[in-house]
Order: C-alpha cells, then sequence, then structure tokens
C-alpha cells in the first residue's frame, strides 16, 4: 500500500529558467527595499518614496518592456532612448508652438515610434542586418533629427488642454503619510505611472496567451526550430520591432506628461538602462527567456539601488553608474551559472 502511494505521488515539475530568474528578481528587489527601510527608515518608509519610482520611471519601464520582447525574440534595440528626444521635442513644438490638440500629439508621438520599429524590423528580420547596426543608426538619425526640429530646449507653458492632461493624477486611498502638524497627506499615481502599469499588464498578458507572444520565445530559443513548426520566423521577429517602436512611442508621450518639455538630452542613455533593467528582470541577451514581470522589477531593483546610494551619502553621479554596473554583473554571473548547472543537471538525467 505504500509502495502504491509512493508511485501515485505526483512529482512537482522544477521551475521553469523564466519562472526562477523572475523569483530572484522579486526577491532581491524584496530584500532590498526592506533592507533600506530598516537601515535608512524616514524616506523608504514614505509610501510615496516608493510610488515614486513608478512616477519618475514610467517611460523606462514602457521601453524596458519593449526591449524584453525584442530580446526575447534574439533581437537589440538602442535607438529607444533617441526616439524619446526626437518624440518629445516633436510633440513639445507641435503643442507649443501649433497649439494642436493633445490627440493629435499622442498621434504623432505613436507614428514615429511606429516608423522605426517598422523600418528597423525590416532591415532586421528580411534583410538580414545586424539589430546592433541597423539601431545604432536610428540612435544616430533620432538624434540629429531631433535637434533639426527645436535646437534649444522647449517646454509646453500655453496649452491649457495638455497641461489639464500632464497635471492629472490619482491619490490612492488610504496610503499616505502624516505631515509634522499631523495633516495626513495622500499617496498618488501620476497618468503616466498608470500607463506604464496598465501597459505591464497587457504585456505580460499578451506573452502568456496569445500564439505570437508564444512565437516570440520560440524563435529566440531556437529559431530553426521554430522554423521547423512553421512559424514565419522573419515576421515574427519583424512584429517585435514594430511592437518596441510603438512602445516606445508611448513611452516618449508619457516622458513628455512627466517633464512638460522638449531637450535633445531627453532620456539620454535610456537604452542601456532599459537592457540593464531587462537582464536584472531575467531575460537572456540570447534569447528565449525573458518576463514582463521581471523586467518590472528590475527596472525597480536599478532604481531603488541608486535610492540607496543617494540615502547611504554617495551622491556623486558616478556611484550610481558604478552600483548599476556591480549589479548588472552580478545578475549576468548568476543567470550563467544557473543555466549551466541546469544544464548539466538536464544532461546527467537523461543518461
Amino acid at each position: 500500500m505504500a509502495n502504491k502511494d509512493l508511485t501515485t505521488k505526483k512529482i512537482k515539475p522544477p521551475l521553469s529558467n523564466t519562472a526562477l530568474l523572475l523569483t530572484i528578481t522579486i526577491a532581491t528587489f524584496i530584500v532590498m527595499y526592506v533592507g533600506a527601510m530598516i537601515i535608512w527608515g524616514h524616506g523608504f518608509l514614505n509610501p510615496q518614496q516608493f510610488f515614486n519610482i513608478f512616477n519618475n520611471n514610467a517611460y523606462l519601464i514602457i521601453i524596458a518592456c519593449g526591449l524584453t520582447i525584442v530580446m526575447i525574440s534574439g533581437g537589440i534595440d538602442i535607438s529607444v532612448g533617441g526616439q524619446i528626444a526626437l518624440i518629445t521635442m516633436s510633440t513639445v513644438v507641435l503643442l507649443e508652438n501649433n497649439h494642436c490638440s493633445v490627440g493629435a500629439a499622442l498621434l504623432v508621438s505613436l507614428g514615429i515610434g511606429l516608423a522605426f520599429g517598422v523600418v528597423q524590423g525590416f532591415l532586421v528580420s528580411y534583410l538580414k542586418i545586424q539589430p546592433f547596426i541597423v539601431t545604432l543608426a536610428g540612435m544616430f538619425l533620432a538624434k540629429g533629427l531631433t535637434t533639426i526640429i527645436h535646437v534649444q530646449p522647449l517646454t509646453v507653458t500655453s496649452n491649457e488642454a495638455f497641461l489639464k492632461v500632464k497635471d492629472f493624477y490619482i491619490n490612492l486611498p488610504g496610503i499616505g503619510s502624516y505631515a509634522r502638524n499631523g495633516t495626513f497627506i495622500p499617496s498618488y499615481l501620476e497618468i503616466g505611472a498608470i500607463i506604464a502599469i496598465l501597459a505591464v499588464v497587457l504585456l505580460w498578458a499578451f506573452l502568456k496567451w496569445t500564439r505570437l507572444g508564444r512565437n516570440f520565445y520560440a524563435i529566440g530559443g531556437n529559431s530553426e526550430s521554430a522554423l521547423m513548426l512553421g512559424i514565419n520566423v522573419q515576421r515574427t521577429r519583424f512584429l517585435a520591432y514594430v511592437l518596441c517602436g510603438l512602445l516606445a512611442g508611448i513611452a516618449g508621450f508619457v516622458y513628455l506628461l512627466h517633464t512638460g518639455a522638449g531637450n535633445a538630452s531627453n532620456a539620454d542613455g535610456a537604452e542601456m538602462e532599459a537592457i540593464a533593467a531587462s537582464i536584472i528582470g531575467g531575460t537572456l541577451l540570447s534569447g528565449g527567456v525573458g518576463n514582463i514581470i521581471g523586467t518590472l522589477f528590475g527596472v525597480m531593483s536599478l532604481k531603488t539601488i541608486n535610492l540607496i546610494v543617494i540615502a547611504a551619502g554617495l551622491t556623486k553621479p558616478w556611484w550610481q553608474k558604478i552600483t548599476t554596473g556591480l549589479m548588472l554583473c552580478f545578475f549576468i554571473l548568476l543567470q550563467s551559472i544557473i543555466i549551466e548547472e541546469r544544464k548539466k543537471k538536464n544532461g546527467s538525467s537523461s543518461q
């Protein structure tokens, strides 16, 4: 009877690489943030500081999600930062100098992002040009076009419809802090943060439950096997870049909603931060493994470590870059060790 129970007992399958790396990323963020609350207190104990990670980095969350999709499919896109600079400058000129509507500005933002996504996707997927070269050219093109449109920084000050949208936020009921005089100050989320959270949820569901989402993983894991399964590899990779471009368009408009200004230096280096956040979130540069929720926690971990560095008194900007580099190296090393160990276990179990 005991033997029968043992044989009928189900053995739980091990976590997939994606799930394991996601678990590590979430655990790392929780340990860092709780540790900061215990050690430094005050700022980290204020709920608004946590929500400001979303408010200040909504655009980064969105472009990191786009890069995650491209990286899952086996590609890379380093033009997204330049696209955001171009989008913000273009829309500011339209809103401030031409007094166009908010809807028209949004369509222009999406149009610029889609144009870059379509062109770069076509060059990478159908002409088989190296994605790094294509998107590097796209980055320089976007930066150059930004300065052609307007050399000096420009801020939206007279378009009342846009300013109303920009200043919109949602108070979070029951969450906040008390001022010294006893007044309760509720925590809030800006409209850009709400858009970013919605994007994360929708993209997570898209990758998990749609055929196209699963195809991204298939072509990134092994494009030849995907082709044998009947997947159109070229079209799927092309659509990954188109989706990344669309998300860059949304991110550019979200960036503008947060700052209200156009500048050639807007989102400078954002593409590298997005790649770093994706890797920290469990996305492999080799493709086939990644998770949108992991990317969200990758951004949060990246920005939390920056807050910790500042709280520790290391206010010079290079300290943040050093800690980001060390954190990225740690996660790349960790991913390599985990994947290699799993390959060894799978190899030994199959013998």
